[in-house]
């Protein structure tokens, strides 16, 4: 089983190969993900995992591709990035984009024909770049002042909406299809 850590900074991962473009990490590849290419054939790899990663990433449809490319069927792409209303996502002057839901989403080619057959005007990028992910899983890290507080779905979604830093980190879980 071939796994890829990209972005693995100096956090390694034993079983993983560790990928990141700073050698003073040490990783086993150094390759920048914005645009190298990953070096595996296509569908070689079993799982992917990036961790505080996609945040940084200028390209990040190459980099979709890319992975999508080396993924085999029903690959898995697990994905934690600081929450888009953090925080830790704004205090890091090198984080480019936030990563979220209805943007991963772009990478589906499900969600992109349901937003088609509703109207709505999001860029079908599942398609013009032929890959197809669907998020099989997202859970939300909340922030410590936040995890204690008893509230139904609705209004936990209302505060997460609201205000910021009630969620620290996001994870995903992209499944290739």
């Amino acid at each position: 089983m071939l796994k890829l850590n990209l972005g693995c900074g100096k956090k390694r991962l034993e079983g993983f190969v560790n990928i990141d473009c700073a050698a003073q990490c040490e990783p086993d590849v150094v390759l920048n993900l914005g645009w190298d290419r990953l070096p595996y054939p296509n569908g070689s790899v079993d799982e992917i995992r990036a961790t505080h990663v996609l945040e940084h990433i200028d390209d990040l449809s190459y980099l979709m591709q890319e992975c999508h490319r080396v993924l085999i069927q029903d690959g898995l792409f697990r994905i934690t990035v600081p929450h888009h209303c953090s925080d830790g996502f704004w205090g890091d002057p090198t984080h480019v984009r936030p990563i979220t839901a209805a943007g991963l989403a772009l990478y589906s080619k499900t969600k992109c024909d349901e937003a088609e057959a509703k109207g709505w005007a999001n860029t079908p990028l599942a398609y013009y770049l032929d890959v197809d992910f669907e998020i099989d899983a997202i859970h939300l890290d909340l922030h410590p002042a936040w995890k204690d507080k008893a509230m139904d779905k609705a209004n936990l979604e209302h505060c997460i909406r609201s205000y910021n830093n009630v969620v620290n980190e996001v994870s995903f879980v992209l499944r290739k299809v």
